[in-house]
């Protein structure tokens, strides 16, 4: 009689292949089947969930009249695409990263990052109606479903081997591998969901009387940014900051691309509509243009934050990025780590005695100058006890954090050197706090880029981004009367 653990592969095949029918769904796009593991209901519940925690890592962008525009054109779009039954949501997220990104049950962001870089309506509406192609294909709840299948195939097929051959070793071979196929089927979808995303924007840009085809322009600006950013990115000695998701995919002159873009010709309404460019680019007259004085200004390793009325330095070769919740600093070897934090003091009457009442083991303690105190100390997280360098100083009825890790060495003198550094913001440096703006100016004969960037305040690279932001990169030059972004 044949054993139960030889018929053991055949009858786990026959199980995934039932429970791959069972989570097959039609595509509201294209009619067909595909294989997901939620329901629409499932997914709008998801799409809540993730939008919280989208706006827990950013803040919404204050402008009325930019948030009504995008909110205008997003509807229009959203009006006429395959699932215009759900209750969409446009945001802009006050980051200066270029980006824009869509989750599960009709959110759509963008980052005024992006928009700094458009020239025309027609190019926001692409960027938004491409978004709303990968909400209505259902790429993220796709994605979602593909690595969910390749999770559990892999621990399943890897239990299965393990029992048949009794070869553990062998058995989590097979999950590793099947893991890794998960992911690269998941990475797989990229070109093909990009397109598809593609084609379904041009199709609602057509539907509701725009150029579709403004869209490769949008693919321009992009792939200028990131070739610029590259560069600038090499020449720092830093990481480059690329967006890798919409557009990404496309090479620069993308056929593929255009034969899709241009497919949307059959859906083009007989009255197009007539959008004014320079209306356009006033809406973006005193627009944030990188770090925002509400979140705080990096120049170098140096940070200027107004409202808070505070200066912290951090030493050369770190890497610091800002985000909503704390500064980060990452040393020349990545093997090191600052992090700031700003968190309520509570009844801690003094800065020793609120590290005390939140670290655990608190030693080599002493005061730093007048306003703080530091000392090695311990904090308890999933993976254990982490020791730590620690520095706090009072400022109002918050405290401001320090910590130190690092993998071999605490970066004890890297610590006490940026905690040493903080105090109030000079008056000469309250400009600097201020953050720059885009603002519009008329190109008067005989004006070019180079010359404006010796006005700007960009420094370095002036020119190559004023380009890029006027939509001129590499070597275009302004026409007489023409209205120009410029940074202030």
């Amino acid at each position: 009689m044949e054993s139960l653990n030889n018929r053991m592969p055949a009858a786990l095949a026959v199980v995934l292949i039932a429970w791959l029918l069972s989570g097959c769904a039609t595509n509201p796009v294209t009619g067909g089947l595909d294989f997901v593991l939620m329901s629409e209901e499932q997914e709008i519940i998801l799409g809540d969930q993730v939008h919280r925690d989208v706006l827990k890592r950013y803040d919404v962008y204050r402008d009325a009249e930019l948030g009504d525009l995008v909110r205008r054109i997003g509807g229009e779009l959203a009006a006429y695409s395959h699932r215009s039954e759900l209750d969409y949501t446009f945001t802009v997220l006050d980051s200066p990263e270029v980006n824009a990104f869509a989750t599960p049950g009709g959110y759509v962001y963008i980052t005024r990052g992006i928009i700094a870089y458009m020239n025309n309506e027609e190019q926001l509406a692409g960027v938004l109606g491409h978004e709303i192609g990968h909400v209505t294909a259902r790429h993220s709840v796709r994605q979602h479903s593909a690595q969910a299948i390749g999770s559990a195939a892999a621990g399943l097929l890897g239990a299965a081997v393990a029992t048949t051959t009794g070869d553990r070793d062998a058995g989590q071979m097979v999950d590793l591998g099947l893991g890794q196929f998960g992911r690269a089927l998941v990475s797989g979808y990229g070109r093909a969901h990009e397109l598809e995303a593609d084609r379904l924007g041009a199709q609602y840009l057509a539907e509701v009387g725009y150029d579709p085809e403004k869209m490769l322009g949008v693919v321009g600006i992009l792939k200028d940014q990131e070739a610029f950013e590259l560069r600038r990115a090499r020449e720092e000695g830093r990481p480059p900051r690329v967006y890798h998701g919409l557009f990404a995919t496309h090479p620069r002159n993308d056929e593929r691309l255009k034969e899709v873009i241009r497919a949307a010709d059959r859906y083009r309404v007989d009255n197009p509509r007539v959008t004014d460019p320079d209306a356009f680019l006033r809406m973006l007259d005193g627009l944030d243009f990188g770090d925002s004085a509400r979140q705080g200004i990096l120049r170098g390793n140096a940070f200027y934050h107004g409202p808070l009325d505070l200066f912290i330095r951090f030493p050369v070769g770190w890497q610091v990025t800002n985000n909503r919740e704390r500064l980060l600093a990452i040393g020349p070897g990545q093997d090191q780590a600052m992090v700031l934090q700003l968190v309520p003091r509570g009844d801690a009457a003094t800065p020793e005695g609120f590290l005390r009442r939140n670290f655990r083991n608190l030693r080599q303690g002493r005061p730093i100058g007048s306003h703080g105190y530091t000392a090695i100390a311990d904090s308890q997280d999933r993976s254990g006890v982490v020791t730590m360098r620690v520095a706090a100083a009072l400022h109002g009825d918050r405290v401001l954090i320090l910590s130190g890790l690092g993998k071999n060495a605490l970066p004890d003198r890297q610590v006490l050197e940026t905690a040493g550094s903080i105090r109030r913001l000079e008056s000469a440096e309250r400009g600097i706090a201020a953050g720059h703006r885009i603002r519009l100016v008329r190109a008067k004969p005989g004006d070019t880029f180079a010359g404006l960037a010796r006005r700007s305040p960009l420094g370095e690279f002036a020119e190559e981004q004023l380009r890029l932001l006027n939509g001129m990169f590499p070597e275009g030059e302004p026409a007489p009367g023409q209205l120009l972004k410029i940074i202030r």
